[in-house]
């Protein structure tokens, strides 16, 4: 199963990409042991409609496009569901078992997610009930894609 990322903004160069692309990278070399791959990843401009709700609805226009069909759509919100590492794994374990050939997880932008995406996706996690920057946020997802890697291979990266 590929896995893509989706952000609305776009990293800059400096330590937040680097870091990003070194568990992206480990990602991309360890998953396709576990049936995971790297697919695409998509950074989109913030819209610059004049108010949040057009924004929004145009944020989730772009994540649209930018699905695979019949993907399966992961939304980061921080009112999404809590999962620990080991669960984490397992949703995507059991996306890849049922199938499903795409994967997408979605950072939206500064005004959150349109209600409609919320509707249409397949899962809405939180990376816990703090409110993170996107930078941090592109982080934190690419190393726990690269964790939940090890978590399905048996390798002790992830030690509880």
């Amino acid at each position: 199963m590929r896995i893509g990322l989706f952000a609305v903004g776009r990293l800059k160069a400096g330590p937040e990409k680097e870091l990003a692309a070194r568990y992206l990278d480990r990602f991309a070399k360890a998953g396709p042991a576990v049936g995971l791959d790297l697919g695409r990843i998509s950074e989109v401009a913030e819209s610059r409609a004049g108010n949040a709700e057009t924004r929004k609805r145009e944020e989730a226009a772009m994540l649209e496009k930018a699905l695979p069909e019949g993907g399966v759509l992961v939304l980061l919100d921080e009112r999404g569901k809590a999962l620990d590492s080991p669960a984490f794994a397992d949703l995507l374990a059991g996306f890849r078992d049922a199938g499903k050939r795409d994967l997408v997880i979605a950072v939206g932008g500064a005004d959150g997610l349109d209600p409609a995406l919320r509707d249409r996706a397949d899962a809405i996690l939180c990376l816990g009930r703090l409110t993170w920057p996107h930078q941090l946020v592109r982080i934190l997802i690419a190393e726990q894609l690269y964790r939940a890697v090890t978590i399905l291979s048996g390798h002790p990266y992830h030690r509880v």
